[in-house]
């Protein structure tokens, strides 16, 4: 039976998959950072060209959908590696910046 899915897990399995092979040495902060810039430049890339219009149903092609689905999933690892490594709880800093937008910019 495998774990439910949350972030704890999924950075569990994240951190074992690198330290199986050695990898650990390689997630520095500036490490992780930089390759997540490359994979959110990679989803981007997808996107670049396209109109609106075609932006907006990238998913009906299921390869497209494919390749949207594993960066966004490249992204997500990396970002999830580096609040591991930082000491990050991704999911209060998400919640604790929505608190400061809705201050930041209440309702008319």
């Amino acid at each position: 039976m495998t774990d439910p899915l949350d972030v704890a897990t999924l950075q569990r399995r994240l951190a074992d998959f690198a330290a199986a092979r050695d990898w650990q040495r390689y997630h520095t902060p500036k490490n992780l950072v930089a390759a997540l810039s490359v994979e959110a430049s990679e989803l981007v890339e997808i996107f670049q060209w396209l109109t609106p219009e075609e932006s907006a149903d990238v998913m009906a092609d299921p390869d497209t959908a494919h390749r949207v689905t594993d960066e966004v999933a490249d992204v997500l690892a990396y970002l999830l590696q580096l609040c591991e490594v930082l000491g990050i709880d991704p999911l209060a800093a998400l919640d604790a910046k929505i608190d400061r937008n809705e201050r930041r910019f209440p309702l008319p």
